[in-house]
């Protein structure tokens, strides 16, 4: 039966499941949501005691939807719509196109690595953590506002070592160029002057000591886990600042952090995500966050973790 890929063209790490994938002989049908519609057809049907029919085709190749066995989603690009249109015709235009390809891949009855509407939720940073806390997992103390007064407070109440970070993505677009909000420790000088903070919402979390990090990538039941060690200043507080300074090594997760993300998956139900903690001088494992659609090719790569063959079985029902 065919395992069904939907991902942006250019995502390396896909391109490394599909080989996986094809390598065993599976069958793959990969498509980017931009295929459609000019590169990519929907023909699918409903009729009484039956679930969707038909199929998606390209140029190249078909797939039949009642026939597909799962299917993995990772981030694809927007719709790709006729240069022709108007503004008001393109928005609407992609709202149809969402309701009517997505709708219809979201009702597919099958194994989903994950589904999107399981990922979606799962993005907001207050359900981690609240789901992470009810699933047994250690948690900083937190606090998300845009008032200067409880950020003041809050950083009393916790002793005065806080951090701040975004409370959603990271990552923005200004003048043509990506750019990354990092997290950062508050100083004297930033709470002396907090003006802007009450522009949006921000989160702050209390500092926790740091043996060094760890990267959890969660596929299915198997997980797989990775030390990451800073190298530099910038990186001891926010390793995505400074990658080149990182040292890895393969971790063993401990039974109750184990049981508590197993807990969190389920409960959120995802089948894959990238969770990354803080393991304190004392060992214990503090959650900060969980990606549903996180990075690991760069993990399988210097640690040898087998993390794209364990999405490969979790697309073709392998036992963990």
């Amino acid at each position: 039966m065919p395992i069904l890929m939907i991902a942006a063209k250019d995502d390396w790490p896909t391109d490394r499941v599909v080989k996986v994938l094809t390598d065993r002989g599976a069958e793959v049908f990969r498509m980017d949501t931009a295929d459609f519609p000019q590169e990519l057809t929907l023909a699918g049907r409903i009729e009484t005691r039956r679930g969707w029919t038909g199929g998606l085709t390209t140029s190249h190749r078909a797939i039949d939807l009642a026939e597909v066995e799962s299917v993995y989603y990772r981030a694809p690009n927007a719709f790709d719509l006729p240069a022709t249109m108007s503004g008001p015709e393109r928005r609407f235009a992609a709202a149809q196109a969402r309701a009517g390809l997505g709708g219809i891949i979201s009702a597919l009855d099958c194994r989903w690595v994950s589904h999107p509407a399981a990922m979606s939720r799962a993005e907001y940073k207050p359900l981690q953590l609240a789901t992470a806390q009810a699933c047994g997992l250690a948690i900083p103390p937190t606090l998300i506002t845009n008032s200067s007064d409880a950020a003041r407070a809050f950083v009393g109440d916790v002793g005065g070592r806080v951090v701040c970070k975004p409370v959603a993505s990271p990552v923005f677009a200004e003048g043509g160029q990506v750019k990354t909000v990092y997290t950062r420790r508050l100083t004297e000088d930033d709470l002396d002057d907090l003006r802007g903070i009450d522009t949006t919402a921000h989160l702050f979390q209390a500092w926790v000591d740091k043996a060094y990090e760890v990267r959890l990538t969660v596929v299915g039941d198997r997980l797989f886990a990775a030390e990451v060690h800073a190298g530099s200043e910038a990186a001891y507080t926010d390793w995505r600042s400074d990658y080149s300074s990182l040292t890895y090594r393969v971790a063993a997760t401990p039974d109750d952090v184990a049981e508590g993300v197993r807990r969190y998956m389920d409960r959120l139900g995802l089948r894959f995500a990238a969770l990354d903690f803080i393991v304190g001088p004392d060992g214990i494992w503090w959650y900060l966050e969980a990606n549903p659609c996180g990075q690991w090719d760069w993990i399988q790569h210097a640690t040898g973790l087998p993390i794209a063959e364990g999405i490969a079985d979790e697309l073709q029902g392998v036992p963990a």
